[in-house]
């Protein structure tokens, strides 16, 4: 008969194996790292994925993130080297390249961010604090972050920490600088553009004039080409009528006074207080303009 007693002790045996197998068994992932720590001594370093053996009871596995990580930095002022407050925000991304040392100075991911900010904003100070305002805004802001960058860098290398890279979100000045540049700046826009307009206005007289100087002399020699067509004219007709009086003096004054008539009784006012015998009707009294013969008296 087989002894019950046995067969317990057999089923302990086997879980205390398959316990002790699975404490000695430990997996790594593609994303991470792993240090092997024995009664609080580092004894092994895992970076490549897979299956992987340690001590049982005796060693502990802490893991540590192999991917890129991310620091943010909170806003904060700098003083630019023209003494210009600047409100800094930046950001920076790195890695674990060394496990040990990483384990052995910081311990874990966040005292890792904590030191690595006053790292940066320290770095920040310093490349920042020795150009001026245009250069960080706008002229030599890419070379600044690769400086600040490598210096991060430089200081991490003890901490077993690769800064990958460092880039300025924003940088600008403290809300009430902006708004005293930012009313500077208006005026002087609004003085350039009173000064366009002035000259503007300048242009525009100045071109008036000069059409009205050129209007008046056309004008001028106008008038003059007129008054000389009409003297010319007024000679010409003259000149006909001169003629045409040599030819026929009598005719002559009939037409000229057949026009006096016309000329005269246009208006519907044609009262004139002249004598009867007045010269201006002679054609009336005579078709030759002559005056009647008077009777001889008795």
């Amino acid at each position: 008969m087989r002894n019950p007693l046995s067969g317990i002790v057999a089923l302990f045996v086997v879980i205390a194996v398959l316990i002790v197998g699975y404490s000695s068994l430990f997996t790594v992932s593609q994303t991470e790292q792993a240090l092997v720590v024995r009664l609080g001594e580092p004894v092994k370093v895992v970076t490549e994925p897979g299956l992987n053996v340690k001590w049982p009871f005796i060693d502990n596995v802490i893991r540590i993130d192999n991917r890129i990580l991310d620091l943010e930095n909170p806003s904060q002022e700098i003083i630019a080297s023209d003494q210009k407050r600047l409100v800094v925000d930046a950001f920076a991304r790195y890695r674990i390249k060394d496990v040990l040392r990483f384990y052995q100075s910081v311990g874990s991911i966040s005292a890792a961010n904590l030191q690595l900010a006053a790292l940066l904003n320290a770095a920040l100070r310093r490349v920042l604090g020795e150009v001026t305002f245009i250069q960080v805004v706008r002229d030599e802001r890419e070379a600044l972050m690769g400086r600040i960058r490598d210096q991060l860098d430089k200081q991490a290398d003890a901490y077993g920490i690769q800064v990958i890279d460092v880039r300025i979100r924003r940088a600008d000045l403290p809300e009430q600088n902006s708004q005293a540049v930012y009313q500077r700046m208006q005026t002087e826009r609004q003085r350039e553009a009173a000064e366009f307009r002035a000259q503007g206005a300048q242009k525009a007289q100045e071109i008036r004039s000069k059409a009205d100087r050129e209007a008046t002399v056309i004008v001028a020699d106008a008038n003059s080409q007129a008054e000389q067509i009409r003297g010319d004219g007024d000679g010409e007709r003259n000149r006909i009528f001169a003629e045409a009086y040599s030819k026929d003096p009598q005719f002559f004054e009939f037409y000229r006074a057949m026009t006096a008539y016309d000329n005269a009784l246009k208006s519907n006012d044609t009262r004139f207080v002249l004598k009867p015998d007045s010269n201006f009707f002679r054609f009336f009294n005579s078709p030759n303009g002559t005056p009647p013969a008077q009777s001889p008296q008795r």
